[in-house]
């Protein structure tokens, strides 16, 4: 007992940046208990490793988490090797595509090396819920799912707009949110924290407790980040996501390329920043490139090191205000006959700088690509390229001519 801060200082800090509370007067009833017992609240959190990388969006819940570290809470990684094999539907107008267990397996070292990045993993439990779903007979899995009805599921958005329009919705879709609701009930949460995007999934955890006889959890919602575009929800298939290993220069350079208008949301659900300040800050007329900077450096110190922070800033203003070229430019090797008559698409793909010829294509059109100082234009010109020439394509992505 004592070990805890008062009630409403807990609850100042756990509801920063968060949508909804389901329900606020259970959590400060449940924090008040703890406070009393000196029992520390069971917090979960759950993760499917359905691809290798963590980005920035991703953080948003875990810096959550972390607070509750810091208060002296018990959090609890839930690894959905099981519900990885469904996939969850949230969010999504098609059956997702189901993983092996071997990528499962894959994706799940690195997920635990870059949480690690954010959660103090000495003090956190971490569970798969294949633990508990892995021993359920037939019989187990049909007593689970007559505990929802179809009509209770079509209420979900993802799955009603796809019945609507024709869409195919596995029956193996549905079991997904009993599924994570099940793994509350396995592992005792007090609390359960996601996305706005989790919300149906998180209630399900509470009715599936109350059924079973216990005390709900109280249900967290996080915001959704913005990807880079200041529009779509931060992901890696939309090519707007900061990844946590993204190396230093580009982690500073991606965040230096966000909206103004998505600028303060990245400083309260990214940063530990006194927000009033930084309301304050940019109210009064202080230059968003500043803004920008400071948020770069926080964010990259984070992930990597202050020194780092202080590189990547140095070397962003040697290239984006003095017009230079990083120190360490990716060398492209080609053949003396291909650096002779290359087109501007092959050479962008060739060099990474574009995922598709279409895409190439687009960047060009755009007057995005340039080889040393001169921008190109036409997607048909055969390119005579010198050794040690320099391509350029956007603000971020350089490429060294190497021929021989």
């Amino acid at each position: 007992m004592g070990k805890f801060q008062p009630v409403e200082e807990q609850l100042e800090l756990i509801i920063r940046g968060v949508v909804e509370v389901y329900r606020l007067d259970e959590l400060k009833e449940i924090l008040q208990e703890s406070a009393n017992t000196g029992r520390a609240l069971r917090v979960k959190f759950g993760m499917d490793p359905t691809s290798p990388d963590i980005h920035l969006g991703h953080t948003v819940p875990l810096r959550k988490l972390r607070q509750f570290q810091e208060l002296g809470h018990r959090v609890v990684l839930i690894i959905g090797d099981y519900t990885a094999m469904v996939g969850d539907p949230s969010g999504k107008s098609k059956t997702r595509p189901r993983l092996s267990a071997d990528e499962i397996e894959r994706n799940l070292q690195t997920y635990l090396a870059q949480v690690a990045k954010v959660l103090d993993t000495e003090c956190l439990e971490i569970r798969r819920n294949g633990d508990w779903f892995a021993g359920m007979s037939f019989k187990d899995v049909l007593e689970l799912a007559g505990k929802a009805t179809v009509a209770q599921m079509l209420e979900r958005d993802d799955f009603s707009n796809r019945y609507k329009a024709g869409s195919p919705i596995g029956v193996h879709e549905m079991l997904y949110p009993l599924m994570q609701g099940w793994d509350s009930v396995a592992i005792e949460a007090d609390i359960e924290l996601g996305g706005t995007d989790q919300t149906f999934n998180l209630m399900a955890g509470r009715d599936l407790q109350k059924n079973e006889g216990r005390r709900p959890q109280v249900a967290i919602t996080m915001p959704i980040l913005a990807g880079l575009d200041g529009v779509e929800k931060m992901s890696k298939s939309l090519g707007n996501a900061v990844g946590l290993e993204d190396p230093p220069n580009e982690m500073f350079g991606k965040i230096m390329s966000i909206p103004d208008t998505v600028m303060e949301s990245y400083f309260e659900l990214l940063t530990g920043e006194d927000m009033a300040g930084v309301r304050e800050a940019m109210s009064s007329g202080c230059n968003p490139r500043d803004m920008k900077e400071h948020l770069g450096r926080i964010i990259v110190a984070q992930y990597h090191s202050e020194s780092a922070a202080d590189g990547a800033a140095e070397e962003f203003r040697k290239i984006f205000s003095g017009g230079g070229v990083p120190e360490d430019v990716p060398e492209l090797a080609l053949a003396e006959e291909a650096a002779r008559s290359i087109s501007p698409v092959e050479l962008l793909v060739k060099a990474g700088h574009a995922g598709s010829r279409s895409e190439a294509r687009r960047l060009i059109q755009q007057g995005a690509v340039r080889i040393g100082d001169t921008r190109i234009t036409d997607i048909e010109e055969a390119l005579e390229l010198e050794n040690g020439s320099i391509l350029r394509t956007g603000k971020r992505r350089f490429s060294k001519i190497v021929i021989g």
